[in-house]
């Protein structure tokens, strides 16, 4: 799959989770997918704790290992799952994460969207890696599990997706078997056809208006709920 992002595009979805985030807000708890997708902690036959234990710094947390607040492992083997949790994506930073012994009917193709960094994966034998055997270097088979090893760049390569991406594009990786293509230059907009500068006046004047009336909306929303307190 591909997906055209401009530039702008991103500085405008950064620039409102910042206007968001200066909102006032409670203190942002431990990743949901640590023990919302499965109780209990993570097992000592699992590879996320050998792989969380070599590391100077991380911790265990529930299903987690976590590294300055990021899952950088995550073990749901033995949870029941029939399908990946709908918080799966908060581990999207993880590096080693581990499936097995679950009756997972199906893995949706976009699944480890964003997973760039994932480089061991376990599986239940019955399901294939995701993005197929040309996106690991190495796949193997130990008993009723499928480990995914090494993931490769889906950009790089003769095989890879770079030529997928129109004129005035780079691909970048977006996970096993996924790419993106992010417009070049002065190139922006859909499949990156329009070329000059980016009205950065009405942009940024509308973002400001956006900005401002979301914040006294969420100021005058706090104080109703202080004073009914």
């Amino acid at each position: 799959m591909c997906s055209i992002m401009a530039a702008p595009s991103w500085l405008l979805l950064c620039l409102l989770r910042g206007a968001i985030a200066a909102a006032p807000a409670s203190e942002p708890g431990p990743p949901q997918v640590c023990s919302a997708c499965c109780a209990g902690s993570v097992r000592n036959s699992s590879a996320v704790a050998a792989f969380c234990g070599a590391r100077t710094g991380a911790q265990l947390l529930g299903r987690c290992c976590l590294e300055r607040e990021a899952v950088v492992g995550l073990d749901l083997g033995n949870c029941s799952l029939h399908q990946l949790c709908p918080c799966f994506q908060e581990a999207s930073t993880a590096i080693v994460i581990d499936l097995t012994i679950n009756p997972l009917e199906h893995l949706p193709e976009d699944a480890f969207r964003g997973f760039t960094q994932l480089q061991t994966l376990a599986l239940p034998a019955e399901l294939d890696c995701p993005g197929g055997s040309n996106v690991w270097e190495n796949i193997t088979t130990q008993g009723s599990n499928r480990i995914c090893h090494s993931q490769r760049n889906s950009c790089n390569g003769s095989g890879g997706l770079g030529w997928l991406c129109p004129e005035d594009s780079l691909c970048a990786p977006d996970g096993p078997g996924l790419h993106l293509c992010l417009c070049e230059g002065p190139y922006h907009g859909y499949k990156c056809l329009r070329k000059g500068n980016f009205p950065y006046l009405m942009f940024y004047g509308t973002l400001g208006a956006v900005t401002t009336t979301l914040s006294i909306l969420v100021w005058v929303t706090q104080r109703r709920k202080v004073k009914a307190l």
